[in-house]
C-alpha cells in the first residue's frame, strides 16, 4: 500500500488507523521525523437513507502522541451547520454523533470539521449523504372534474443523486382513510436505473404512465368518475425500510333537480358537490354568467355541497375556490323549455289532477257501496238468528 516516488516522497494508499505513528526519513547523517495523525469517519447505512431516518456518524482517531479532545462541527451540502447529539464520548479514540431526521433535500456532500488546539488540528473530512425519496411533497391535494383526464405522477430522485443499488415500490388507492387499500401497480428499479412496471388491479380503468425520464411513476385516468376520488399512495421500499408520498384526488360534479329544460314559471335546483371535505381556505361557489351579486351562492366551510334555486334560463358556473384562486370549474346550462312543452306540462298537470279527483270519487263511491253491503249482510244475519231462536215458520196463505 505504499511506494517511494521519484521525489523521495512516501505515498500510502488506503490509509488505516493502524498507519498512525512516527515516520522517520534518514538521509546520510540527517534524520527527519513526521508524526502521522489518522482520522476515520464512517456513516451508518453506508450513507444511503430514506426520508425521516436518523443517521449516526462515527469518528475515530489514532496517533503516536496522547489523543486530544476534539471539537467536531458538521455542515450539510448547503454549508449550513447541522445540530448533532453525542451518543458516545467516553474515550478520545471514538466519537459517535446522532444527526437530525433527513429530508430528500439533504442530498449532497457534507463536511465534518475536526478541531484541536493542542496539537493544532483543523481538518475537514467530506462524506456523501444520499436520501432516496420523492421530489413531490409528502402529501398534496389535486382537484379534478367529472369526465376530465387526470395524471397522477411521482418524481423520484434516484437518477439525480446517482443512487447505487436497486429498490422497489408500489402504487395503491383507497377511497377514504378507513377503507380497504387496492394495489394499482408495482414497480422495481434495477441497479442500472431501469424501471419496470406491473399492473396489479382492474378496480377501475387506468393507464400506467409511460413517461420519460424513468424516474417518474404514475397513472393516467382518461375519464374521471366521482368514485375515483380518494388517496393515491406511492411507496418506496429499500432494504426493509419504507417511505411514501400521497396525492388526494378531489372530484367535483354538477347536477340539476329536476333534470331537463326548465318550463316557464317553474323552478330548478342546481347542485354542485365534491367527493371529500375541503380545507378551511376552500369553498364552492355557484355563479351565473353575466349575472349580478344576487346570482352568487357560496358554500359554508367544510360543506361538500352547495345548491342554488333557478327560475330562469341561463348559464351557471360552479367554481372550487382556494383562497382567491379558482382551482377547477364546471358549468351547467339551464335551457328554457319550448312553449308547447309548457302547455303539455300544464295539460298533464290538469289531467293528472282530474284523474286524481276521479279516482278519489270512485274510492268514495266504492267505499259507500261496500259499507251498505256490510250493513245489509249484518241485518240478514240478525233476522236468521231471530227465526232460529223462536222456532217459528211463516207460511204463505
Amino acid at each position: 500500500r505504499s511506494e517511494i516516488t521519484k521525489n523521495k516522497h512516501l505515498k500510502v494508499w488506503d490509509l488505516r488507523l493502524s498507519d498512525a505513528g512516527i515516520y522517520t526519513c534518514e538521509y546520510g547523517s540527517q534524520t527527519v521525523s513526521i508524526s502521522l495523525h489518522v482520522f476515520k469517519l464512517t456513516i451508518s447505512s453506508d450513507g444511503h437513507f430514506l426520508p425521516n431516518e436518523v443517521p449516526e456518524l462515527t469518528i475515530m482517531q489514532n496517533s503516536s502522541h496522547p489523543l486530544p479532545n476534539l471539537i467536531i462541527k458538521l455542515f450539510n451540502s448547503n454549508d449550513k451547520t447541522v445540530q448533532t447529539k453525542f451518543l458516545q464520548n467516553e474515550t478520545p479514540e471514538k466519537y459517535v454523533l446522532k444527526l437530525k431526521e433527513l429530508e430528500a433535500m439533504d442530498n449532497g456532500t457534507w463536511t465534518c470539521h475536526v478541531h484541536s488546539s493542542s496539537p493544532l488540528i483543523n481538518q475537514n473530512i467530506s462524506f456523501d449523504v444520499k436520501v432516496l425519496g420523492f421530489q413531490n411533497p409528502d402529501w398534496e391535494r389535486k382537484y379534478a372534474t367529472v369526465d376530465s383526464t387526470v395524471i397522477l405522477s411521482w418524481h423520484l430522485n434516484f437518477q439525480k443523486i446517482k443512487w447505487k443499488g436497486g429498490f422497489a415500490g408500489q402504487l395503491s388507492w383507497k377511497q377514504q382513510e378507513s377503507a380497504a387499500s387496492h394495489q394499482l401497480l408495482d414497480f422495481n428499479i434495477t441497479a442500472r436505473g431501469e424501471k419496470h412496471d406491473t399492473k396489479k388491479s382492474n378496480h377501475f380503468w387506468f393507464e400506467i404512465l409511460e413517461s420519460k425520464p424513468e424516474s417518474t411513476v404514475g397513472v393516467k385516468l382518461p375519464k374521471v368518475h366521482f368514485n375515483h376520488s380518494g388517496q393515491y399512495e406511492c411507496q418506496l421500499a429499500y432494504k426493509g425500510r419504507y417511505t411514501q408520498s400521497k396525492i388526494e384526488l378531489v372530484v367535483m360534479k354538477v347536477s340539476a333537480n329536476p333534470v331537463g329544460p326548465l318550463p316557464r314559471g317553474s323552478k330548478m335546483t342546481l347542485i354542485c358537490q365534491v367527493s371529500s371535505p375541503l380545507p378551511p381556505n376552500a369553498h364552492l361557489r355557484w355563479e351565473r354568467v353575466n349575472g349580478t351579486q344576487m346570482d352568487i351562492k357560496n358554500s359554508n366551510h367544510h360543506e361538500v355541497k352547495v345548491e342554488v334555486n333557478v327560475s330562469a334560463a341561463g348559464l351557471w358556473n360552479c367554481h372550487l375556490m382556494e383562497d382567491n384562486d379558482r382551482k377547477i370549474s364546471l358549468n351547467y346550462l339551464v335551457e328554457e323549455a319550448p312553449v308547447w312543452i309548457t302547455y303539455v306540462a300544464i295539460a298533464a298537470s290538469i289531467a293528472g289532477s282530474v284523474l286524481v279527483f276521479g279516482f278519489a270519487c270512485l274510492c268514495i263511491i266504492g267505499g259507500i257501496s261496500w259499507q251498505r253491503r256490510r250493513q245489509r249482510a249484518r241485518r240478514m244475519a240478525r233476522a236468521r238468528q231471530y227465526l232460529l231462536e223462536n222456532k217459528t215458520c211463516q207460511c204463505r196463505q
